[in-house]
């Protein structure tokens, strides 16, 4: 298994802290961090694999966290088919597969919505 680049944010100094140390364990990087600012700074440029994130941490700024980890200079953009795949795949996972409801959230008609599942094989197996 290849090794990971791990970056821990915890409220939790000790559970941080161990959690490090189990990763270390499996002979995985880890990083702690001990509050958002530190991660979203952690984050920038240094190729972490993963986050281990406590999102009940106190006056953490997820979208500063969102922006550090998809940052504008990680590479080409997404084309619009991927991105609207992906927004469509969303959408229905928010309706529970509700197509009458995802076109309405969309803006579309429900034929238009149902070809765009079809052209992405967006549908329920």
């Amino acid at each position: 298994m290849k090794s990971l680049h791990f970056l821990v944010l915890d409220r939790n100094p000790e559970r941080c802290g161990e959690l490090v140390e189990l990763l270390r364990s499996a002979d995985h990087r880890a990083d702690a961090a001990l509050d958002g600012a530190i991660a979203a700074e952690s984050l920038g440029g240094t190729g972490i694999d993963a986050v281990l994130l406590d999102l009940g941490m106190p006056g953490l700024d997820l979208p500063a966290l969102r922006r550090a980890i998809f940052s504008p200079d990680s590479g080409e953009p997404e084309s619009l088919e991927a991105a609207e795949r992906r927004h469509l795949a969303l959408v229905l996972r928010h309706t529970g597969g509700n197509k009458r409801k995802a076109a309405h959230l969309l803006g579309i008609s429900r034929s238009t919505l149902l070809n765009k599942v079809r052209k992405y094989g967006l549908e329920e197996r």
